[in-house]
C-alpha cells in the first residue's frame, strides 16, 4: 500500500516535471523554427539552413561518445539546469545581437553548435530522471503523454512562430523562449525532487572520458534484446530522415500542387501521433516487447511508406499519414518499457548516451542521402524510358515526385524486412 502511495507520488512529479519541460520544448522549437526562417531571409540559400541542422547534431554526436559516464556519475537534475542555462544564455546573447542589429548567421551557427553540445548531456540525464520518476506500472503512461507533447509541439511550433513573427518580429519568440526556460527551470529547481542519492554517485566508476561509452557498448554487447531494439529504432530513424523527414513535402507539392494538400498532410500527421499517444497511455504495459515494437513498425511502414508511395490523391496521403503516424508512440511504449526494466538504473545514462550515439549519427547521411537519391537517382530515372520505370510507373504513376514515390517505395520493402528480422532477433534474446 505504502509502495503504491508513493508511485502515484513520484508519477505526479513526473507529470509536473513533463509539462513544464514540454513547454520549453515548445519555446526552444519556435526559437529554431524562426532562426530558420532569419537566417533563410538573409542568406536565400539552402545550404545555411542545413548548416544549422548540422552545427546541432554533430557536436552532439561527437560529445555524446563520453557524455553518458558523466551523466550517470553525477546528479541528473544539476546536469540539466545548467545545461538549460547555457541554452538560454545562447538565446539572450541572439537577442542581444539582434537588439544592437549585429546578428550574424555565423552567430547563430555558433549558437546551434553551443546548444548541440549541452544536448549531449541534457537529454541523457532527462531520459534517467524520467526513469526515477516513473514506476514501471507506468512506464507506457510517460511514452504516451511524451508522444502527445511532441506531436503538439510539431504541429504548434511552425504555427505559432510564423504567427508571432508576422506581427512582432523575431524578438517576440526569442522572449517567449525566455519565459518557456524559466518555466521549466524554475519547477525543476524549486518543485521536482529527483531521488538519486550522493552515496550511490560515488559508487559509479569514475575514470577515462571514454569508460562510459566503453561500459554501454559492453552491456549491449551482453544484452541483444536491447541492442536490436535500438539498431531497428536507428534504421527506422534513417529511413525516415530519407523520406518523410526529407522528401515528403517536395513529393508532395510536386504531385498535387498545392500547399495546402501539403499543410492538410502535415497537420493529419501530428494529430495522429497525438492519438496515437493517448492510446498509448491505455494501453497495459506489454507482455511481449518485440511483438509491440515490431508490430507497430511493420504497420507503419506497410501503410505510412506504401500508401504515400502509390497514393496518387490527398485522401490517400491522409490515410498513410494516420497509418504511418499513429502507431509510432504505441511502438515508444514498448521501447521505453524494454528500456527502463533491462537496463539498470546507475548505467542508463551510458547506454543511452550510447543509443544515442547510434541513432543520430544517422541523421546527417540520411539527410544527405535523401536528396542526393532524389536528384540524380530516382527523378532521373523515371523520367526515362527504361524497363524498370516503366513497371513502376504502374505502381507509382508518372511526371514529377514520382521517383520520390518509389523511394517511398524501397523504404517500406526495407523497413518491412528489418522489423520482421528484429522480432524475430529480440524474441530469440528474450527468451
Amino acid at each position: 500500500m505504502q509502495n503504491g502511495i508513493q508511485n502515484e507520488k513520484t508519477f505526479k512529479t513526473f507529470i509536473a516535471f513533463w509539462l513544464t519541460q514540454a513547454v520549453s520544448q515548445l519555446g526552444s522549437a519556435m526559437t529554431s523554427y524562426a532562426l530558420v526562417l532569419w537566417v533563410y531571409a538573409q542568406t536565400g540559400a539552402a545550404l545555411s539552413v542545413s548548416l544549422l541542422t548540422l552545427c546541432t547534431y554533430v557536436p552532439y554526436i561527437l560529445v555524446s561518445v563520453f557524455a553518458g559516464g558523466f551523466v550517470d556519475a553525477h546528479f541528473k537534475k544539476r546536469i540539466m539546469l545548467v545545461c538549460d542555462s547555457v541554452a538560454f544564455l545562447c538565446t539572450v546573447s541572439v537577442a542581444a545581437a539582434l537588439l544592437a542589429g549585429r546578428l550574424t548567421v555565423g552567430h547563430i551557427l555558433v549558437v546551434n553548435t553551443i546548444v548541440g553540445f549541452m544536448n549531449a548531456f541534457q537529454q541523457p540525464a532527462s531520459a534517467v530522471v524520467n526513469g526515477l520518476l516513473v514506476p514501471k506500472d507506468k512506464l507506457t503512461r510517460m511514452a504516451g503523454l511524451q508522444s502527445i507533447s511532441g506531436s503538439l509541439v510539431g504541429i504548434f511550433t511552425p504555427i505559432l512562430a510564423a504567427f508571432l513573427m508576422s506581427l512582432f518580429g523575431i524578438g517576440v519568440v526569442l522572449v517567449v523562449d525566455g519565459v518557456s526556460f524559466l518555466l521549466a527551470a524554475g519547477t525543476l529547481a524549486f518543485f521536482i525532487r529527483v531521488p538519486e542519492r550522493a552515496e550511490d554517485l560515488k559508487r559509479t566508476e569514475k575514470s577515462a572520458p571514454f569508460a562510459g561509452l566503453r561500459d554501454g557498448i559492453r552491456f549491449l554487447r551482453g544484452d541483444h534484446a536491447v541492442l536490436t531494439m535500438i539498431l531497428v529504432l536507428a534504421v527506422m530513424n534513417f529511413f525516415s530522415r530519407i523520406t518523410y523527414e526529407n522528401i515528403l513535402s517536395p513529393m508532395i507539392l510536386s504531385r498535387s500542387g498545392s500547399q495546402r494538400v501539403l499543410g492538410l498532410i502535415s497537420g493529419v500527421m501530428g494529430a495522429a501521433g497525438v492519438v496515437g499517444g493517448v492510446i498509448a497511455t491505455r494501453l497495459p504495459e506489454p507482455k511481449r516487447c518485440a511483438a509491440r515494437i515490431c508490430g507497430m513498425g511493420l504497420v507503419s511502414f506497410l501503410l505510412g511508406d506504401f500508401l504515400m508511395a502509390m497514393g496518387r490523391t490527398p485522401a490517400v496521403w491522409v490515410i498513410a499519414a494516420i497509418g504511418g503516424n499513429l502507431p509510432i508512440p504505441i511502438l515508444d511504449s514498448g521501447y521505453q518499457y524494454l528500456f527502463y526494466t533491462r537496463v539498470p538504473r546507475e548505467i542508463q545514462g551510458r547506454v543511452f548516451a550510447v543509443r544515442n550515439l547510434i541513432q543520430y549519427s544517422s541523421i546527417p547521411v540520411g539527410l544527405l542521402l535523401g536528396g542526393v537519391f532524389a536528384d540524380y537517382v530516382f527523378e532521373p530515372m523515371m523520367a526515362g524510358s527504361s524497363g524498370l520505370a516503366q513497371a513502376l510507373h504502374h505502381v507509382v504513376g508518372t511526371g514529377a515526385g514520382s521517383g520520390m514515390a518509389v523511394m517511398f517505395l524501397a523504404t517500406g520493402a526495407l523497413g518491412v524486412l528489418t522489423c520482421v528480422l528484429g522480432c524475430f532477433s529480440m524474441k530469440k534474446a528474450l527468451k
